[in-house]
């Protein structure tokens, strides 16, 4: 009685199915590996940001202060900012009530087309304040604020920048290198990195 060969049929069919699947997997394989990511391009900053510094704080201060100079491409209206430095974040005031120099919040700042607007220590002057401070800001660190703006047509904007912390008071610019903040009180300019304009959602 003649024995039969064992059939090579399932092995066929396990070779073959193996196939197949190699088959359909290798389009997806040579498409993910044959198309990169597209690349995103920054969008220009629509404000130009300029000689800016946070207030230096000592241990245990909750509350300090921002400046810089603001350049608007396009009619914006500054409505506030945001960091995680602080729990708080509002723009403020300062101006003389009789004789008495007084801070408040104010809803928004105007940045007209192709105007610098400074926002500044001293009298008369707006500037950002961060209050309820999560940490010291020391000098030479770097805070990263997000810049709350609103075109002519209404869309909320905003805008990352990265400023420097220096020493100074809420009425003096940071003093010039190798002198005091008494001495020299003009404001020395600070280079900052600034990020793309983004649209709030």
């Amino acid at each position: 009685m003649h024995r039969r060969s064992p059939s090579r049929f399932p092995s066929f069919v396990r070779a073959l199915a193996l196939s197949a699947l190699a088959v359909m997997a290798a389009p997806q394989h040579a498409l993910a590996a044959g198309k990169p990511a597209a690349a995103v391009k920054p969008a220009e900053a629509l404000v130009k940001v300029d000689k800016a510094w946070i207030r230096a704080t000592v241990k245990g201060q909750s509350g300090t202060g921002g400046f810089m100079s603001l350049t608007a491409a396009q009619p914006l209206t500054l409505v506030g900012f945001s960091t995680s430095v602080a729990a708080e974040s509002e723009l403020h005031e300062m101006a003389m009530d009789g004789n008495v120099m007084r801070m408040h919040a104010v809803p928004s700042l105007p940045l007209p087309a192709g105007q610098t607007v400074e926002l500044r220590p001293g009298m008369d002057g707006h500037h950002l304040m961060l209050m309820g401070l999560k940490r010291q800001l020391k000098e030479g660190d770097e805070v990263a604020l997000t810049l709350k703006l609103r075109a002519a047509d209404g869309k909320t904007l905003t805008q990352e920048v990265k400023v420097p912390v220096k020493s100074g008071s809420m009425t003096m610019a940071p003093a010039a290198s190798g002198a005091s903040s008494a001495a020299q009180p003009g404001m020395k300019h600070n280079h900052m990195h600034q990020g793309p304009m983004h649209e709030a959602h």
